[in-house]
Parts: structure tokens; sequence; C-alpha cells
């Protein structure tokens, strides 16, 4: 599928984005081990979580348009063949802790894409637990007793956090990871709220052996990262007011919202609340006020590692040299992030260089409309599709498709700001 965007003057409007992922994930295999229904209101529509749904119903849960019933903490069975994770890590990697303190073996498999990705990450701590865990091909369980230690991470990565934190659910003793940034803790809020022993004490997480776990109740709030392309969107389009309801405002989540507020873009939020100990509210943007450049480093790489493409294009209409570095790991997400963005926005006249770990962008720069590769990465040709809203001309974006993976409604919504 080639999307064909045009230069957007307007951008007006209320919209829903579609459901937390990274929630959604985990409110299907939470929920697949709790002792009763769970009931789960808004789950993200994208490929990704179908994924995740898909693997589990192998497994023996049933599981409904709002209902996962849960089969408790031994209750799911060995699947009759390997288990298509699609392109999710997510799905891949939590299910790899959860699976590796089953009683049977599990394959996981994905499409070529995943399957280039790095899952030693899990595999190793998951063998200091005593599991069996190989890769490749990634195949864990068969040896449930675990034991529990405590585990030092050298890469930030919420995905392995948690698959060590499924896996402690089942070990003997307390199960702790150490992590150098303190990424998104959707995992632990969940696992507290559905009665685990849970303790947090800055970037050390730890659990417990659980023996039950109660259903959840939730409604997902929308995905900060999908609301991501409309908070910068809406700051560089001359005449914009959009409004995002409904939003997950978790503080580890929203590493983006105060980079652009502290940099000049105008961004509020109205009706804060909790749903299952999730902060949510609605985010209103409208044009930015004078820009001042970017500089990304460290640990708040980490902190938004999934909304950096878009932060680059923000990055080309901002007078002087930004820096975003110590986002190394875009290099072995669904693309080679950094790569595809440089490509994408140096075809349409940026000054972009990519470095070792992220990239230098000298603005403003006027853009231009060109074609351009997604990728195949939903996040590419969504935050490309922005760039193409203040570009000249129209821009045309080949594998556009893609965005089925986390935000199938994104062009349907595109077209109603318009």
């Amino acid at each position: 599928m080639i999307a064909t965007i045009r230069p957007a003057h307007k951008l007006e409007g209320a919209i829903t984005v579609p459901g937390d992922k990274s929630i959604s994930h985990r409110a299907l295999i939470l929920g697949a081990i709790a002792s009763g229904d769970s009931h789960v209101r808004g789950l993200s529509p994208g490929a990704d979580v179908q994924s995740t749904a898909q693997c589990l119903r192998a497994l023996g849960v049933e599981i409904g348009d709002s209902n996962i019933a849960g089969r408790g903490m031994r209750g799911l069975h060995a699947s009759a063949s390997s288990l298509d994770c699609g392109n999710s890590g997510t799905t891949m990697r939590l299910l790899a802790g959860l699976l590796a303190a089953q009683e049977f073996e599990s394959e996981l498999t994905g499409d070529e894409s995943l399957s280039r990705r790095p899952m030693d990450r899990v595999v190793q701590p998951l063998l200091r637990m005593g599991a069996r865990a190989s890769w490749p091909p990634l195949r864990v369980g068969g040896q449930p007793k675990l034991e529990g230690f405590e585990y030092t991470a050298q890469v930030p990565s919420a995905q392995v956090k948690s698959a060590i934190l499924l896996a402690g659910l089942y070990a003997a003793g307390e199960t702790a990871v150490v992590e150098p940034v303190k990424t998104r803790d959707h995992t632990e809020v969940m696992l507290g709220a559905m009665g685990a022993e849970v303790k947090v004490d800055g970037p050390r997480v730890a659990v417990s052996r659980t023996e039950r776990l109660e259903p959840i109740d939730i409604a997902v709030p929308g995905d900060f990262s999908s609301a991501a392309f409309w908070l910068v969107a809406g700051g560089l389009v001359e005449a914009a007011d959009i409004r995002l309801l409904g939003v997950g405002v978790n503080p580890t989540r929203t590493g983006l919202a105060d980079l652009l507020t502290s940099i000049g873009f105008r961004i509020g939020r109205a009706r804060p609340r909790f749903e299952a100990g999730e902060a949510v509210a609605d985010l209103h943007v409208t044009p930015a006020g004078e820009l001042r450049p970017v500089r990304v480093e460290g640990g708040m790489a980490a902190e938004m590692i999934d909304e950096l493409p878009v932060l680059a294009v923000a990055a080309t209409q901002i007078a002087g040299t930004s820096v975003i570095a110590g986002a190394g790991e875009l290099r072995v997400k669904e693309s080679n992030r950094l790569a595809a963005m440089e490509a994408g926005l140096a075809a349409m006249g940026a000054d972009i260089v990519t470095q070792d770990d992220g990239w230098v962008i000298t603005g403003p720069r006027r853009l231009e409309g060109a074609r351009v590769d997604s990728a195949g990465d939903h996040r590419i040709a969504m935050a490309l599709a922005v760039a193409g809203f203040i570009a000249d001309g129209k821009t045309e974006i080949d594998g556009a498709e893609c965005v089925e993976i986390s935000y199938p409604g994104f062009f349907d919504h595109l077209e109603y700001l318009c």
C-alpha cells in the first residue's frame, strides 16, 4: 500500500487513539493466569496484540471481545504447534518469561523481522533462574523449578524486565531486576492491582512467588506512543487544535510530552484520573511557540524510545542543531529505525546525519514531498506521515499498511482531523 500525504494547513478535532499496546499485552497475559474471568475493554486492535491473543488461545485460554477466562497459575497447556508471535517482540519476550516456568516446552517463532531481533537478552537471565531456554529458535519450558535471583540489566528494556518478573512469579524466593534507567512499569502496576507482592525501590523491582492472581477489570487507556504523532503534528502545523481523549499518562511513558513542552510545544492535560492504577488524562495540543533545539542523551532516550522517530521530524523544524543520542536500540527494532528515518527525512530535504546511537539534525529545513519507504515499520510510516503534513507537495509512503501493527485507524484519523 502506498499512502499519499499532502500538506496539512489545519488539524482540528477530538480523537481516541487505540488502546495502549503495552498494557493490552500485559492484560491478556496476566488475565490468562488469573483465577477467574478478567474484563478488559479497549484492547489495542493492532496486529501485535492479536499475536499475543492467538498465542494464548493456542495455550488453552478462552478470549472474547472483552473477557479473558483465566486458567490460574498452572492452567496453561502445551500448544499443538509453535507459537507464532508475528512481528511482536513484546509477545515473544513476555511469553518466554511466562512459559519458561511451565512443565511443558514451547517454541516461539515470528516473521523475518522478529527472527532477527536479539532474544539472548531474555534467554540468559532465564537460564540463570534454572529454566530451560535456547535461541534460535526460541524454546523455553520443561523445567518448572526456578530459583529467584537479582538481575542487573545492562540495556534498559521493559520487555526483558517483564519477562524476568513473569518467570519470578513461579520462582522460589525473590526475583529482582535492577535497571540502569527506569523503564515503563505497566507490568509492576498490573501485578500489584492483581494482588501479587511487588516491591519497587527506585530502579529495582522485585516479585515473590505467587500462588494466585486476582482477575482484573480495566478500560485500557489510549496508547501514548500513538498519541505522540498527533502531539508533534499539532505543534508543527500552522493551525491546529487537537484533543486526544483518555490517553495513558503513566510517568514512565510521557518523557516525550515533557521534552516537547520544555522546548516550546503547547500540550495541556484535562480530566486526570486512574484506571486500575494507570494514570489517564485528555491531552490538548495547539501550535507550538518558538522552539529550542532538542538534546536527548543517556537515559532520556530509553524513556521515549518508541517516540524518537517522530521527535526527529520535529527537530527538522527547529533552528539550530538538535542531537538525539543514546538510542542505539533503534537499530534492532522492527527495522533499523536510525537508518530508516535518515533515509526518509533526507529524501525530503532534511539535514540529518546518523551517528552510532542516534542522529544529529540541523534545522529549520523546508521539507519537500518525496517517495519514501516505511521499511515495513509502523512507527516509521507514521513519523514520515507527520513529516508529510509540513512538506511542500505530496509525500508517498511505500508499505504504509504496516500501521496495522499498532494503529489500524491512523489514516482514518488523519482524514478526520484534516
